[in-house]
């Protein structure tokens, strides 16, 4: 099985806030970026389905230069590989073009399963993964607990 976990990069919740010289935004010089909780959540999923199945874990990000430490931490965590899609506006895209532009790099990859957290820690838009399934014609299912692969023979 060929899994895709979505993941993405948010500054930790005891991370100092600080407006910018601008007055309309945060400095993000200060901020402690992580791993967004949720998609580390789905990472551990894909990673349990690996086992079951002996299958391929991929992680996709987008944003900027500092997200490669998401992708370091899942690797280091037991995925097989990333794609890092590199966004410096995280800012100011839709849920919706950030799906577009998730979708156009995973299309090709033909992937099983998509994984992606319950929603991310910054926005907490929950709904990525839903726009990105029907971008790419696949069923959804969000607020998932668990899973159990079964044999189809």
């Amino acid at each position: 099985m060929k899994i895709c976990v979505l993941m993405k990069q948010v500054a930790s919740e005891d991370s100092p806030i600080s407006i910018a010289g601008d007055n309309k935004s945060i400095d993000n010089v200060s901020l402690n970026l992580v791993t967004n909780e949720p998609d580390a959540y789905a990472l551990e999923e894909a990673l349990l389905i690996k086992e079951k199945t002996n299958g391929e874990v991929a992680i996709c990000t987008l944003g900027p230069d500092s997200s490669q430490q998401v992708i370091k931490d899942g690797l280091a965590k037991g995925a097989d590989k990333a794609m890092h899609i590199i966004c410096d506006n995280m800012d100011s895209i839709s849920p919706l073009e950030m799906a577009q532009v998730i979708t156009k790099k995973i299309e090709t990859e033909n992937f099983n399963l998509i994984l992606s957290g319950l929603q991310s820690n910054d926005f907490g838009y929950a709904q990525l993964g839903i726009i990105i399934s029907e971008l790419i014609n696949y069923s959804s299912a969000s607020l998932v607990m668990g899973t159990e692969i079964l044999d189809d023979n």
